[in-house]
């Protein structure tokens, strides 16, 4: 086995974010030396990692001299130049999870595609490359509102995602390369993490909940374990893993699900890292998400994915009519109560919607962690300086 702890040994991170931020606790846990790549200079990464680049993670050149110099390589986001993924991997970089995988990923059409062609239960779809396509087709009677579009890339955190209710909502889609499926009536969305090294070892933790703002499209809790039937619970786990199997995943595999009303299991969409509906582990498991992805990526055994206690994540996110530099308040307030952690992400300015941190609630019983959690997101407002 390499020496990956305070050694030479060199982790390279695509992204200086969130994700990225709370993986470093894990690099700095284990003494791994890690090299982040952000745009900005201001990303939350950029003061706390062994060494920091800026740069565009769409340039090719950027990406493929930053992936020279390191000696395996991950992401924290998959909105990455592949083609420059793909060069160094030729050249015997090693890149978790692969670069093959993120292409796939990084495109909602090819996704879904993929998903049709392994037998994984999704919801029907349809691909278009222009929306002069997608009227046509409504005109030909070949789609039914209400549909629910997405842009094919580049797409996060409820943008680029609509729900097509009226003739009149076609007309302010977005001229992309998009696709369109049927909306499916579900009583719950779920989602598994999935984990998978090299070797292919793979363990599941538990099925998360979550519900999400109606509004923004954004998850506001996640709930683990999920307030679901066991058997239902099973069934969400061996297709997370059947996810994971198709594209033989190395890393942390964020599957998100529908369980419609007669208990049907559809993959909704994949994220090939560490995601937000993992957050909660970072207080309630054995081994966190962030923990767990090194694992996968350095090809260590993996930790146990149980939880030690239920666990509810709460997002923190700017406050709607707040633009500008960023003020929690009733912070303290929080604090008072048992169980609770809040996670500060760095982000100097704070928007609305702009997922600013998230705050943990971990207790014996779920119920009363959901009716805490219900209070914090009362109780604590991110909004910017008068």
């Amino acid at each position: 086995m390499k020496n990956y702890f305070s050694s030479n040994f060199k982790l390279g991170v695509l992204g200086g974010g969130q994700l990225g931020r709370m993986l470093l606790a894990e690099t700095q846990k284990f003494d791994i030396y890690t090299v982040i790549l952000d745009a900005s200079t201001e990303a939350p990464c950029a003061q706390i990692c062994n060494e920091f680049h800026v740069g565009s993670l769409l340039d090719f050149d950027t990406v493929y001299n930053f992936g020279k110099n390191v000696d395996v390589l991950t992401i924290e986001i998959e909105h990455v130049n592949t083609e420059a993924l793909h060069q160094l991997e030729k050249e015997g970089v090693q890149i978790y999870p692969q670069p093959a995988v993120i292409e796939i990923i990084q495109h909602k059409g090819k996704q879904k595609d993929f998903f049709v062609q392994h037998q994984i239960p999704t919801s029907p779809h349809y691909r278009f490359t222009a929306i002069s396509d997608l009227k046509r087709a409504f005109k030909n009677n070949e789609l039914e509102l209400p549909f629910v579009w997405k842009s094919a890339q580049f797409g996060y955190d409820g943008t680029g995602v609509k729900i097509v209710r009226t003739n009149h909502d076609i007309e302010h889609l977005t001229d992309t390369d998009c696709i369109v499926e049927k909306l499916i009536p579900f009583k719950n969305e779920l989602a598994v993490i999935v984990a998978r090294n090299a070797d292919g070892e793979t363990k599941t933790y538990p099925v998360v909940e979550m519900e999400f703002h109606p509004e923004a499209n954004q998850v506001e809790y996640v709930i683990c374990p999920a307030r679901i039937d066991k058997h239902i619970a099973k069934k969400a786990q061996e297709i997370a893993l059947q996810v994971a199997a198709a594209f033989k995943h190395v890393g942390v595999l964020a599957v998100e699900l529908f369980q419609t009303h007669d208990d049907t299991i559809l993959v909704n969409e994949v994220a090939p890292r560490t995601h937000n509906s993992g957050h909660y582990s970072i207080e309630a498991s054995y081994t966190n998400q962030f923990e767990q992805h090194l694992r996968t990526i350095l090809n260590l055994p993996l930790g146990a994915t149980e939880s030690k206690v239920a666990g509810i994540m709460v997002n923190l996110v700017g406050e709607e009519g707040f633009t500008g530099d960023v003020v929690y308040k009733n912070i303290d307030d929080i604090l008072k109560i048992d169980g609770v952690t809040p996670h500060i992400y760095g982000k100097k300015i704070t928007k609305p919607f702009r997922k600013m941190g998230h705050v943990t609630i971990v207790h014996k019983d779920i119920n009363s962690a959901r009716k805490i959690a219900q209070k914090v997101k009362e109780t604590v407002r991110v909004i910017s300086k008068a």
